[in-house]
């Protein structure tokens, strides 16, 4: 048992269900299920968007996961000669929520062995942003992070030894 007590739930747990939680659980899973349609190609739309908007704009960039097998509101990638630290905290100060690694890593500076085991070298894990986005994220929120994100990523890759080596090797 977790807690001591509750002889009436076979000593397994103390007090009484909380049925208007129940209730709100079963109404929530009724919404989701109800509007599951629309926001799939809501999220599938956003992350589309944002997917092309990075590699279009921001070179040595790499998709980490399958390219079509995958959540509809996550993207995961990794930016070449940055950590992605770094620009995790350059983009909360432009006011966009990113992580960096996988979720399976939240709160830990290692590389997440989720990419590991997917094959991503180290120094390219270690670079991983993930995107998650939500039902209320619109066209502009992505836009937005479209814009924002060049800019930072140029900003630190000219602070990079390991970019600046790499410019200096590909002359």
């Amino acid at each position: 048992p977790l807690i001591h007590g509750g002889g009436q739930e076979r000593n397994r747990r103390a007090g009484t269900e909380n049925i208007p939680y129940i209730v709100g659980l079963g109404k929530a899973s009724e919404i989701a299920q109800r509007d599951f349609p629309k926001r799939y190609d809501h999220f599938l739309a956003l992350r589309d968007r944002l997917q092309q908007g990075i590699l279009s704009r921001i070179p040595q960039v790499q998709l980490n996961g399958h390219p079509t097998k995958r959540l509809p509101n996550t993207l995961n990638m990794s930016f070449m000669y940055i950590e992605g630290e770094s620009l995790l905290l350059n983009l909360d100060l432009e006011g966009i929520a990113v992580s960096s690694g996988s979720a399976c890593t939240a709160g830990s500076s290692e590389a997440s062995h989720v990419l590991l085991a997917m094959g991503v070298p180290p120094e390219i894990a270690q670079s991983a942003i993930r995107f998650s986005l939500g039902w209320a994220n619109t066209a502009e929120d992505v836009d937005y992070a479209i814009d924002v994100l060049p800019r930072i990523v140029k900003r630190l890759r000219d602070m990079s030894p390991l970019y600046q080596k790499h410019v200096s090797s590909a002359k």
